[in-house]
């Protein structure tokens, strides 16, 4: 099958590069560090705009990875074009969240069952009432089963999915007294993507900072050190 959209605008790649799993990570370093970790003979398949993504092979299985920038925005433009210019069925997004809980530190994984938002990415549906963005059950229940199988600690429930970084109101206690785990700003779109297309969608994050412990992790440790995440997203491709 050929598709005549391929190359988009985003991703360099024709149709047939891109495997239909696909592990995706804000950071096109942390992807390209996966590459190099996980996948037998990874090939380049895009540099648009910096946005690396690699296919190669993982335990017998063709897998690909690829970047997606920060924020729902970000990731809303690349999942929808895999999803729907090269027949991705899988994506797992692994990235960073802040804690919103004193009893997850930096380093635990949170798996976000669903996504609280403050962004308007669902409105282009003209849903009469709110949308619940959430993951694929079948991906969710295989990561808290291999988080457990590896021994690393893990929660799974809400996340907040911010637009913006930079608050002036934060207004996060709120969210805490509504049992959200963490703060991140990706899940929405990529759930709402998938959901719209018929596949499958789960977000994975490391905690690398704490809003009430105020631990925190550099640039360099979350590139690098934030491992745990993806072999469980490795684990159950």
């Amino acid at each position: 099958m050929m598709n005549d959209k391929t190359p988009t605008p985003h991703i360099g790649a024709k149709y047939g590069d891109i495997a239909d799993t696909v592990i995706m990570a804000g950071d096109p370093l942390r992807a390209k560090m996966m590459a190099e970790r996980y996948l037998e003979n990874p090939v380049l398949y895009n540099n648009v705009r910096g946005m690396l993504g690699y296919t190669g092979i993982y335990h017998g299985k063709r897998v690909s990875v690829q970047g997606h920038g920060m924020g729902i925005p970000s990731i809303g433009i690349y999942s929808y074009e895999l999803f729907n210019f090269y027949d991705v069925k899988t994506i797992i997004r692994v990235g960073s969240a802040g804690s919103l809980h004193a009893d997850l530190h930096i380093g635990d994984l949170v798996l976000a069952m669903g996504a609280c938002t403050n962004s308007n990415y669902a409105d282009q549906y003209q849903l009469p009432g709110t949308y619940a963005p959430i993951a694929d059950f079948q991906l969710l229940r295989a990561a808290a089963e291999k988080a457990e199988e590896l021994g690393y600690r893990y929660r799974v429930g809400n996340v907040f999915s911010s637009d913006i970084f930079y608050n002036e109101t934060p207004g996060i206690e709120h969210w805490q007294k509504m049992g959200v785990l963490a703060v991140e700003m990706e899940a929405p779109s990529l759930y709402m993507n998938a959901a719209r297309c018929g596949a499958r969608a789960l977000c994975i994050c490391t905690i690398s900072d704490s809003l009430v412990t105020g631990e925190e992790t550099t640039a360099e440790e979350r590139q690098n050190n934030f491992t745990k995440m993806m072999d469980v997203a490795f684990g159950i491709i």
